[in-house]
């Protein structure tokens, strides 16, 4: 293995038993409401723009409230965008006024979250964009994102990049010393020719690694969309290729593995509607269902869940969000031991679900209802125990002339007589806690 992989397995080991975080994308995007690309999509001017940071007045905003509604979803870590890609900073920052502490808010929103999040006992990540729209030497004219980059009015415009980095990595340079142990960085995005150094990314983990050892890194200084740039699946990383990989509003279809054969780390950012920033008008809500038995599909092919919500202009998270994330929690505080700590079982997927596994401890997260006995495929002479988990009630193996066929497999049902049909003990995911004995 290489040197650096081993570090990187020593830095995400709190990562990977943790498994669930929320994301949570908040700014002055909020006030138009219409997702937080609107200024590249509907091709906004900087002084246009700008208004709507100064409308951004976030009156019902109570950090300590987001806290405890992550912690009770069962998350543990969040993180939180302290500069999207509009330039316009959640944080107090020396090298400019476009800010949440200069502006009508007078509040260092990210001094606020991580006090409060910290206090919740979850680790606290913050969300840095390389790009800025609102800074002058940011290129402008030809740029694929930049809101002008159609306007004849920039065509001559010549960006002195060097000083845009200068006060880009000045920034994450503040983000690093002015707000305690940060526990992940989270950098968005690289495309086109602005990949690896030509963010100076080499100098720029340099400095983050030296003002927070032992914080993580996504993979987005190296590659965004295409996973497959990532030096992290070739087992020979970069000094840049961050510590996990991060595909968005996907789940990977298998384990995502290097080269080797080596598990990567990996998290998928979901959205709990169909945008990051608020949007009025999408109420295209998933359902907790689909949420949690998507979390159970990550942590079986070895990967996390960083789902997304977006607060209101005043600072309220969306009250379908909040319901979501209560089912959600419910669920979790009777089977968070088949999600944390635990990883691919490493054996074949089962037609009802899927297997999680944390060392001797199996988990059979049922979907599906069966006609009769459910098959697990797993000889009983392997297994030492089973029980329902969310109550701890014994499951005896099934044994009789419908199943003496297949000996080899562990049958078990919830009803009282073992070879009837009965509805599931949950309908959104019914988890079976099967203890291997030790000399399999």
């Amino acid at each position: 293995m290489h040197p650096r992989m081993h570090e990187i397995r020593q830095r995400t080991t709190w990562f990977m038993d943790a498994r669930f975080g929320m994301f949570i994308h908040w700014g002055a995007y909020a006030v138009p409401a219409r997702g937080e690309w609107i200024q590249s999509v509907e091709r906004i001017p900087t002084d246009r723009y700008a208004k709507y940071a100064m409308e951004f007045v976030p009156d019902r905003f109570d950090p300590r409230s987001w806290a405890r509604l992550a912690r009770e979803a069962g998350m543990r870590y969040a993180i939180l965008t302290a500069k999207h890609h509009d330039g316009f900073c959640l944080f107090d920052s020396r090298l400019t006024d476009y800010s949440t502490v200069h502006s009508p808010a007078r509040r260092d929103i990210v001094a606020e979250f991580v006090d409060a999040f910290r206090d919740e006992g979850l680790r606290t990540g913050l969300y840095y964009s390389l790009i800025d729209w609102h800074h002058e030497d940011y290129p402008h004219f030809g740029d694929r994102n930049h809101p002008m980059r159609d306007s004849e009015k920039y065509a001559r415009h010549e960006p002195e990049f060097d000083r845009y980095l200068d006060y880009m990595h000045g920034q994450v340079r503040e983000l690093c010393s002015n707000y305690g142990k940060l526990d992940i960085l989270w950098f968005d995005f690289s495309y086109d020719n602005l990949v690896g150094d030509a963010w100076r990314a080499t100098e720029l983990i340099d400095m983050v690694r030296g003002l927070q050892p032992g914080i993580i890194v996504d993979n987005r200084l190296e590659a965004s969309g295409d996973m497959r740039k990532s030096s992290l699946l070739s087992g020979n990383p970069s000094e840049y290729s961050g510590d996990f990989v991060s595909p968005e509003q996907i789940i990977p279809p298998e384990p995502i593995a290097d080269e080797t054969g080596s598990l990567v780390p990996w998290e998928a950012c979901i959205t709990t509607n169909n945008h990051w920033g608020y949007c009025a008008a999408d109420r295209e809500w998933k359902t907790p269902k689909l949420i949690l038995r998507k979390l159970v599909e990550c942590v079986s092919k070895g990967g996390n869940l960083l789902l997304n919500v977006g607060p209101d202009a005043r600072g309220e998270i969306p009250a379908a969000s909040v319901r979501l994330l209560r089912a959600v929690g419910a669920w979790m505080d009777k089977n968070g031991p088949s999600i944390y700590g635990c990883g691919p079982a490493l054996m074949p997927k089962p037609e009802w679900g899927y297997l999680t596994r944390n060392g001797e401890h199996l988990y059979a997260h049922i979907f599906d209802e069966n006609i009769g006995p459910t098959a697990i495929d797993l000889s009983p002479d392997r297994v030492s125990r089973v029980r329902l988990l969310a109550d701890g009630s014994e499951l005896e193996p099934i044994e009789s002339w419908s199943t003496s066929f297949w000996s080899d497999r562990l049958f078990i049902n919830f009803a009282p007589d073992p070879l009837t049909t009965c509805p599931l003990p949950d309908d959104m995911d019914t988890v079976v806690e099967i203890v291997l004995s030790t000399d399999e």
